[in-house]
């Protein structure tokens, strides 16, 4: 994970052969997204500035080396399968920015801040046409369902949220839910392609399979409460895209939810008034709402529970077996919870 990882010696020579094969999903990555219109090549070329962390391709190859230790994991199956992951993703994240009316993703203006919603919305589009087109070339079907299935919940992920917003009761299982769909799902079906492009299509139900799902599963929820955690207390120069935009949509995320379960009588309404200020345009609201849920000790309460389900990640490594791969899982679980942008 490009920035973020503090890698041990022993796994250095494992860092490099990743890192070679992120250079192949970058160029099949560019070369699927190829079009013959100048206009698209240039919306391309702007949205592949989106590339940061590679978490999903370094899935991907990691739990490919996790599945087959002795195996190649840099194969064409791996790379095809970490491009689409990837692609899945920017996806999101173009669709994301139209839904948050964000301006900034990754320390420039986003796409729709420069090209309109219309064409931010289309772009979109064309990048989740052209993952399933990229992954239909693979010789099996599975990864194709694999990877529509996760994108059907995501989608569903996203509705929920978007049902739930200004819902000012929204409860921790709602919340749950919804990063279990709209975050865990992709990066769970990228440690299953990752293991299946090892083992084999047909292994689906192999228990090395289950187990590294499992990991990224838990593994994603920590991230995205790590994600709402930056986008309150974060900077924009230093997480590098607009920040604040959850309460500005009226999307309450765990710190808030702990917060206001925390509180009773007065001090609730204050900080529900605050809440609705900030929805309402009100940013001056920001830093008083941010000084209350400190007060209750919610952001680090966030953290503890992020750091839970990345102890819950790492246990379901268990059962794969100690190799190189499995360790780099676990300085990559840890460092899901040290990030800063």
């Amino acid at each position: 994970m490009r920035g973020v990882l503090d890698i041990p010696e022993d796994l250095i020579e494992l860092q490099g052969r990743i890192a070679d094969s992120l250079v192949e999903v970058e160029r099949v990555f560019g070369e699927q997204l190829a079009s013959d219109l100048l206009p698209v090549d240039a919306m391309c070329a702007h949205v592949e500035r989106y590339r940061g962390k590679m978490l999903r391709p370094t899935l991907v190859m990691l739990c490919g080396a996790v599945a087959d230790p002795d195996g190649e994991f840099g194969s064409r199956a791996h790379v095809i399968a970490g491009a689409v992951c990837e692609m899945v993703h920017m996806a999101t994240l173009v669709h994301d920015d139209v839904l948050d009316e964000a301006e900034i993703r990754r320390r420039g203006k986003t796409l729709n801040e420069l090209r309109g919603n219309e064409a931010a919305v289309i772009l979109g589009d064309y990048l989740i046409a052209s993952a399933y087109a990229l992954c239909s070339s693979l010789e099996s079907p599975v990864p194709s369902r694999i990877v529509g299935n996760a994108s059907a919940v995501m989608c569903t992920g996203e509705l929920l949220q978007l049902h739930n917003r200004e819902n000012l009761s929204l409860d921790e299982g709602t919340y749950f839910e919804i990063l279990e769909r709209k975050t865990a799902a992709l990066i769970g079906a990228s440690c299953e392609l990752g293991a299946l492009c090892s083992l084999g299509f047909g292994r689906g139900d192999d228990p090395v399979v289950g187990a590294l799902r499992a990991y990224g599963r838990s593994m994603g929820v920590a991230f995205q409460i790590q994600d709402d955690v930056l986008d309150l207390t974060g900077t924009e120069e230093v997480v590098g895209k607009s920040v604040g935009k959850d309460l500005e949509k009226g999307k309450l995320t765990y710190p808030v939810i702990h917060h206001l379960g925390a509180l009773g009588g007065e001090r609730r309404g204050q900080s529900l008034g605050w809440i609705r200020s900030i929805a309402g345009g009100d940013a001056s609201a920001t830093g008083r709402l941010l000084e209350a849920i400190r007060s209750t000790g919610s952001i680090e309460a966030a953290r503890v529970r992020a750091g839970s389900l990345v102890d819950e990640a790492k246990r379901s490594l268990d059962m794969v077996g100690e190799n190189a791969g499995s360790s780099m899982l676990r300085v990559l679980a840890d460092a899901v919870v040290r990030r800063d942008h």
